[in-house]
């Protein structure tokens, strides 16, 4: 027969037990908690989890020898259909040349108009109007236009004095409207670039895949050229190490070009002066350093890739992306499409920032809850609140 006692005993421990469990599980909840408010834990648990994305669950190495023998028959499969895909982008790029020339007579004539080196005719300019707006001006320049032959004392109107020619700050505006290029303009880099009266995009047949973006200046105060460039080597090659990411296309490497800075006009260097102090006798003297300077035209001097890729530091990576991929934008989107980037209508929803104006309501709604807060209080005298608002400040006294 079991003792009572024993039992009763046996009983409150393990109520004891799980009490004590219960505060454990407590504890941990609140500590993981505290823990997943630190950002530092949270990257690194992200990381983690990201590491684990893709990772072989051990399916795979399970499956008996001639299932696994199937797979590499898909596999092998699977590289000659890459090895046709880039065959298929090769042929892609040989229709881009031939169409290059299609397009070029409808550049020129926009280079020209831009320019102001021909007035577009009526024809040219019978475009459905953006809005009713831009229908209303139409017939109110009309309107304006048969008075003004009825009445030829009448004053010259503004569209008569309009000396513009062309679109000026064409390309500067179309660069500005871009993020990843109008991070990378400086202040004193837009004087220069409202000289650039052309971008274009030249395919080169010896390079199958390369390219180069030529930009076209007038004659200015900073730098003796008129054409700076800019070209990229491409390979549409699978990589024999990495076969399967083959994902088409890609810039491996690019040139810029030497630009001939007239004396103090180069915007990418800059003069600094530095103190230097003597060690042992503690005297000070000033030296005067150049050092490069942030600007645009950095552009046309990206770093060099050594042969061997591998060889190449994180940073120099990290630029060449950079490089690579505005390159790729200018060439692609840009000089195709350069008056729907002027006018803003290519940028997508997400290249505009909300941030102010959704900064600017939640402020207004948070007065609008104030508002409604001190008309609820019944403590609240609005008239003590209008004194406290026109009377001066008290003066401060300093102690």
């Amino acid at each position: 027969m079991a003792d009572p006692k024993k039992s009763i005993e046996t009983a409150e421990g393990v109520e004891e037990v799980e009490e004590m469990e219960d505060e454990g599980k407590t504890n941990m909840s609140l500590l993981t908690a505290e823990m997943m408010k630190n950002p530092q834990v949270l990257a690194a648990l992200q990381s983690r989890l990201g590491s684990m994305i893709g990772s072989p669950s051990g399916y795979i190495e399970s499956l008996p020898k001639s299932v696994k023998r199937r797979i590499k028959a898909l596999k092998k499969l699977q590289l000659e259909c890459t090895r046709l895909e880039a065959k298929f982008y090769e042929e892609v790029h040989t229709l881009e040349y031939k169409y290059a020339d299609l397009y070029m007579p409808f550049f020129e004539k926009r280079n020209e108009i831009i320019n102001g080196k021909v007035e577009p005719t009526d024809e040219d300019c019978d475009f459905p109007s953006d809005s009713e707006k831009d229908d209303d001006e139409v017939i109110k320049t009309k309107v304006e236009s048969k008075e003004n032959k009825d009445n030829e004392n009448k004053e010259p109107t503004e569209t008569q004095n309009d000396d513009t020619r062309g679109i000026p700050e064409f390309w500067l505006t179309t660069f500005k409207n871009v993020e990843m290029i109008s991070e990378r303009i400086q202040e004193h880099d837009e004087p220069i670039l409202k000289d650039l009266t052309d971008v274009k995009v030249k395919l080169l047949e010896s390079n199958p895949m390369g390219f180069i973006l030529e930009f076209h200046f007038k004659p200015n105060e900073y730098f003796s050229n008129t054409l700076l460039t800019k070209e990229y080597e491409m390979r549409c090659v699978p990589d024999e190490d990495d076969p399967f990411g083959f994902e088409g296309p890609e810039i491996f490497k690019c040139k810029g070009c030497t630009i001939d800075w007239k004396k103090g006009k180069n915007v990418t260097m800059k003069t600094i002066k530095k103190k230097q102090k003597h060690k042992s006798r503690g005297s000070v003297r000033t030296i005067t350093k150049t050092v490069q300077n942030d600007s645009f035209f950095n552009f046309f001097s990206p770093p060099t890739v050594p042969s061997d890729e591998e060889q190449l530091d994180e940073d120099t990576q990290v630029l060449l992306a950079g490089d690579f991929e505005m390159g790729h934008f200018i060439r692609e989107r840009i000089v195709p499409k350069a008056v729907l980037y002027f006018t803003g209508e290519a940028l997508q929803d997400g290249d505009f920032d909300e941030e102010e104006e959704g900064e600017e309501e939640e402020a207004e709604d948070e007065e609008k809850d104030d508002d409604e807060d001190d008309d609820n209080d019944p403590d609240y005298n609005p008239q003590s609140d209008k004194t406290a608002k026109t009377q001066p400040p008290p003066e401060c006294k300093q102690q």
